[in-house]
């Protein structure tokens, strides 16, 4: 009788190279039907059709039906900051082509980690919310202090509606690109829902990276006090 953990199962699906770039495409959070995932692994839809019945199957992506559509999604928040822990440690890639090595900045430099903000500007914003006394580390998780609470309600992020959440309220996702932690939980995905609303970040088509816009550099300086360089 086995008596842990079947850490091979997992490893197994996240250890073939076609399976790591539809998990890895995935992580921002958003939705993609096959065709899409197979145009970007550069493989079959009918290849791709078997790689992603594997990963639901295991657990690590959903399916939504739109009418005849299928998209595909990461599973669930905790999947996500398991690949993006797997991220810290494995080896970078062997060769940049210059167009990749200007994605690889813009990605380094903000980006959605399943729903949360990550990368530089996501380890930035959470060490400005740590000194400013609105979130305090306690063991393994962040606590919001009582000025925290009224800085919230000026974000109009209903903080009591957070914690109805079935998911962890805030915690620490180790940065794969910072090699420091960012803010996640159901405030670090509120936070970012915001920022999206204000627009001071926007996505960038068909890429995991995000954009850091006029009105999110003066909101950043005004609101936190950071004047953010370009990438």
């Amino acid at each position: 009788m086995q008596s842990v953990p079947d850490l091979s199962t997992i490893a197994g699906l996240i250890g073939d190279p076609t399976r790591a770039t539809i998990l890895w495409t995935l992580l921002d959070g958003q939705s993609l039907p096959a065709t899409e995932l197979a145009r970007r692994a550069h493989i079959t839809a009918q290849t791709m059709s078997t790689h992603l019945a594997k990963l639901v199957e295991g657990g690590l992506l959903e399916v939504n039906r739109i009418g005849r559509h299928r998209y595909y999604r990461i599973k669930n928040a905790e999947v996500a900051h398991a690949l993006e822990a797997l991220s810290t440690i494995a080896p970078p890639p062997q060769f940049k082509p210059k167009r990749e090595s200007e994605e690889t900045r813009a990605l380094t430099f903000a980006r959605t980690c399943y729903d949360h903000l990550a990368g530089k500007l996501g380890v930035m914003l959470t060490q400005t919310l740590l000194d400013s006394d609105v979130i305090v580390l306690d063991e393994k998780a962040y606590r919001l202090t009582e000025q925290g609470s009224r800085w919230l309600a000026t974000w109009n992020i209903d903080e009591r509606q957070l914690r109805k959440s079935r998911r962890i309220f805030a915690c620490p996702c180790l940065d794969w690109s910072e090699r420091r932690e960012h803010l996640a939980g159901a405030l670090g995905a509120a936070i970012t829902a915001q920022l999206f609303e204000r627009g001071w970040i926007m996505r960038i088509p068909g890429k995991r990276a995000l954009r850091l816009t006029a009105a999110g550099r003066s909101g950043f300086q005004q609101e936190f006090g950071l004047v953010i360089k370009d990438v």
